[in-house]
């Protein structure tokens, strides 16, 4: 039986569902119901403020935090109050999408949101496997203590469950696609299930990372196209490669010394005061795999002036960032979702040119023949 909050929710939410069919005055009218029945079962109403009495917020993990109670450890399990992650997985496909695009034309959407849910769910599932591992480790780190499965608030059992039905959607996802990719995404299983694993047994773990985050470099491509060109899909997937190394091993250092501790390993361990020299080689190959990656797949103006753009955010990145500073590394690490979306911008806007410059070719050919 649901209590007096849950029916005032479940009747605002009913209501909230209908108005919303009456159009785009309805849809004023669906947020006005919903909130009422959410404000009836969850919130501690004060002036001006959001649920148990918090400053309205539209962040990830404010709205985490309004989600029904029971709900919230799973939510945080798939780490949906921290979506940086989600970003730096789903990139690397919108990279590999975009180059997919004929000339002049835009991304498929369809795709872009198909592997957009696809991210959702398996970086999900990935944290939901990293948490299962890495438990016992998890309760002596500060930082990682209060994750659902070593604070206690979901048991193994009930994580593998929803490991169970995290990768049974993904599963629906992935088989919207061709065979070929549908192939090519369960190959990454094995990647996803033992990369966890790695901190344990190499300095290297944001390698396996890597391997494992940027498969959708490869799968974007295939999606579209039917199968991958080497050509593009391998320097595509191998500055990947190079910028989760960035990345990961910036927040690597956030954890350096609980790892040291407690006998983990991690690229921040193996190049301490040398991270900043061997940032800077990651980035120089990661810029110079990219623009491998748009001479064969004739890239115009606008790709290479997004390179330009991230060459100067990795230098400032790298310049700027304190390694003894936790807080610094965090920061520097969300940073690097720029990245990426200036990366994608600069494919779309450099796939637009194409036509612009394929024109102008046929134009000179005719004027050439017409002479």
């Amino acid at each position: 039986m649901l209590g007096a909050g849950g029916a005032r929710l479940v009747q605002g939410l009913r209501a909230g569902t209908q108005a919303w069919l009456w159009g785009a005055r309805g849809r004023s009218l669906a947020l006005v119901h919903a909130a009422r029945g959410l404000h009836a079962a969850n919130w501690q109403p004060s002036a001006g403020r959001g649920p148990r009495g918090r400053p309205l917020s539209l962040s990830a993990a404010a709205v985490v935090n309004s989600a029904p109670r029971p709900l919230q450890p799973y939510l945080r399990l798939m780490r949906l109050d921290k979506p940086i992650g989600t970003w730096l997985l789903y990139l690397p496909c919108t990279w590999s999408i975009g180059l997919a695009a004929d000339p002049g034309c835009l991304p498929d959407w369809y795709m872009l949101s198909l592997f957009g849910t696809g991210a959702v769910l398996m970086r999900g599932a990935g944290c939901t496997i990293n948490d299962m591992w890495d438990q016992d480790y998890d309760k002596k780190v500060t930082r990682t203590a209060s994750r659902p499965i070593a604070a206690g608030d979901i048991s193994t059992f009930q994580s593998f469950v929803f490991l169970g039905g995290q990768l049974t959607l993904a599963l629906g996802i992935l088989l919207c696609l061709n065979y070929y990719s549908i192939a090519l995404g369960a190959a990454s299983l094995l990647l996803v299930i033992t990369y966890p694993l790695m901190k344990r047994i190499t300095y290297w773990p944001q390698l396996a990372l890597g391997l494992t985050f940027n498969w959708g470099a490869l799968l974007g491509w295939s999606a579209v196209k039917g199968s991958c060109d080497p050509s593009v899909c391998l320097p595509l997937y191998f500055s990947g490669i190079m910028w989760t190394l960035i990345y990961d091993t910036i927040y690597a250092h956030q954890d350096k010394k609980d790892d040291a501790l407690i006998g983990l390993k991690s690229t921040a361990l193996r190049f301490r005061e040398d991270t900043k020299k061997w940032l800077s080689g990651f980035s120089v190959s990661m810029l110079g795999a990219l623009s491998l990656v748009g001479v064969n797949s004739g890239q115009t103006a606008p790709y290479y002036a997004a390179l330009a753009a991230v060459g100067a955010h990795l230098t400032h990145q790298i310049y700027t960032l304190d390694i003894h500073r936790p807080e610094d590394c965090w920061e520097k690490f969300t940073s690097n979702r720029t990245i990426g979306l200036i990366i994608f911008v600069g494919i779309v806007l450099g796939n637009l040119w194409k036509a612009k410059e394929t024109d102008k070719t046929k134009k000179n050919i005719e004027n050439r023949i017409e002479n």
